[in-house]
């Protein structure tokens, strides 16, 4: 059976090239959450915006005067890996579905990224795609060491199944 996400995505800009941004922003979470067996419809809203909006999105939640290339604004605390067993309390009454939360990703800093990296800009905002869904399911990297492993071998997996390997 497949799940129907509802996936909003908004752009600072608007262009053709956002269009196809945009289907391939929905692929990578719809592939994210097929990977990581999320077996209800989620919600997760997206926003694709430059350095200075998510400089001043990170300095307002974080107390971080600077751009970033991904923030992400999980509705819950779930453990990584772990969905709670009583799903249904987190449902949405109205829609039934599991609201996840928010990502908001500068173009500008994947852009920048990609070029730094050598890759392309698809594979770098759909690695930030893919980095943010994690967090959104509780993986976190904050201790550089176990955690991080984790969550780059996840990230790993589900890039590959986009068929976006480094």
């Amino acid at each position: 059976m497949t799940v129907e996400h509802k996936i909003s995505i908004s752009f600072d800009e608007k262009s053709i090239r956002n269009l196809l941004l945009s289907q391939h922003l929905k692929k990578c979470i719809r592939t994210a959450l097929q990977v990581q067996k999320v077996p209800v419809a989620c919600e997760i809203n997206v926003l694709v915006t430059n350095d200075a909006t998510i400089q001043g999105l990170n300095n307002l939640h974080r107390g971080m005067d600077k751009a970033t290339d991904v923030l992400s604004f999980p509705a819950f605390e779930f453990s990584p890996g772990e969905l709670p067993e009583d799903l249904n309390a987190y449902l949405d009454p109205e829609t039934g579905n599991l609201p996840l939360g928010d990502m908001v990703i500068s173009l500008e800093r994947a852009r920048a990224q990609a070029r730094e990296f050598g890759h392309s800009v698809k594979r770098e905002v759909g690695y930030l795609t893919v980095h943010s869904v994690l967090h959104l399911l509780g993986y976190d990297h904050v201790d550089e060491a176990e955690m991080k492993k984790q969550m780059r071998a996840r990230e790993e997996l589900i890039l590959a199944q986009i068929v976006l390997p480094r």
